[in-house]
């Protein structure tokens, strides 16, 4: 089978869109990625063997009627140029990860009369595949989803470096309590700016490693400096699963994917969701994780108070021994359980 691979923008979506590549490629299935042709993505797919198209397209949620207007004319043109790339590339079948871009693929591979396969890393369904989510043979959750017809709850699919590594054995002084802090790649304003303020009310004898992003990286370390904390700091950490590891737990966004690789390597985290996430679906990643007693959320309405306490009583109870002993395998399991779906529907 030949599948045409759909993400853009964002690791969020591409870095699923990876493992599912790899999983195909590595039991003979051939692939073509189709993104916005953007850093991520090709640093992401350079090791993959196949082709990489780019249409542009922009999102549409929240922009000006000019913008949106922009967006329309760009799907047009994009669903054209898919129907060139399925009639060239002789594609089979579509597999989106979400993100505007999953429109003119997917209205394209409709023509077609070609199946259509979507993946939801999130707790609530993105525009983009909530619409495709009416026509998809079958719908991939990350998370449970209530009232998504067709759908399996497959976990989300997850980097190599984040699998088969030996999570147990990273015991340390337990006086000492080991934070890793990140706000993703491109940092978070809340996260880089009241963070080492609430360390500051901690009594605890705290080792901490902060992920800043590049244009937070000066601010953060002239922050922990003032208040004369002891702290690792970096604009980026090249293995992030290695950090995750080290740390007794993690403080960070609710973005799916990051919660996924996470909770995978048996570790916990005090969560704070960015609060202008489109349909709130930070939040509801957030309570997700909860729910499954790996992690604590903390809200920014809720306060600098509220958080300081959170985090006391985190240490105090020592919460995060339990996270380490709770394994959950369904994220490091995503990728398998999606070729079996894809392969059982076309024995049919």
């Amino acid at each position: 089978m030949k599948y045409l691979i759909v993400a853009a923008k964002t690791g969020g979506h591409i870095f699923p869109a990876k493992a599912i590549a790899e999983e195909l490629i590595n039991n003979n299935h051939e692939i073509i990625l189709l993104g916005i042709g953007n850093e991520i993505e090709n640093n992401a797919y350079k090791e993959l063997d196949s082709k990489l198209y780019s249409i542009s397209i922009e999102g549409f949620r929240g922009q000006k009627i000019l913008k949106k207007f922009k967006v329309l004319i760009q799907t047009l043109t994009g669903v054209f140029t898919v129907l060139k790339i399925v009639k060239k590339e002789n594609i089979d079948a579509m597999i989106g990860f979400g993100g505007f871009i999953c429109i003119p693929a997917g209205i394209a591979i409709w023509i077609r009369r070609l199946p259509i396969f979507i993946h939801e890393q999130n707790a609530i369904m993105g525009t983009a595949n909530r619409l495709l989510s009416k026509i998809a043979k079958i719908n991939f959750l990350g998370f449970p989803i209530k009232q998504i017809k067709r759908s399996i709850v497959s976990g989300n699919p997850i980097r190599k470096s984040f699998i088969n590594i030996d999570s147990d054995h990273h015991e340390h002084d337990q006086n000492e309590i080991r934070i890793y802090v990140t706000g993703g790649s491109q940092g978070a304003s809340f996260i880089n700016q009241e963070i080492p303020m609430v360390f500051k009310e901690l009594s605890f004898n705290l080792k901490i490693k902060h992920q800043s992003g590049e244009n937070y990286f000066d601010e953060v370390r002239s922050l922990y400096s003032t208040e004369n904390i002891q702290a690792e700091v970096y604009k980026f950490y090249d293995n992030p699963a290695k950090e995750i590891l080290w740390s007794d737990f993690v403080i960070s966004r609710a973005g799916a994917l990051s919660l996924s690789e996470i909770i995978s390597l048996k570790r916990g985290a005090l969560i704070i969701p960015l609060a202008t996430s489109i349909d709130n679906h930070q939040v509801e990643n957030a309570k997700s994780i909860a729910k499954m007693n790996m992690g604590v959320l903390h809200e920014e309405k809720d306060g600098k108070e509220k958080l300081v306490n959170k985090l006391k009583e985190l240490i105090e109870k020592k919460l995060y021994l339990n996270w380490k002993k709770n394994y959950i395998n369904e994220h490091v399991n995503a990728s398998a359980v999606i070729l079996k779906h894809l392969e059982d529907y076309f024995k049919k």
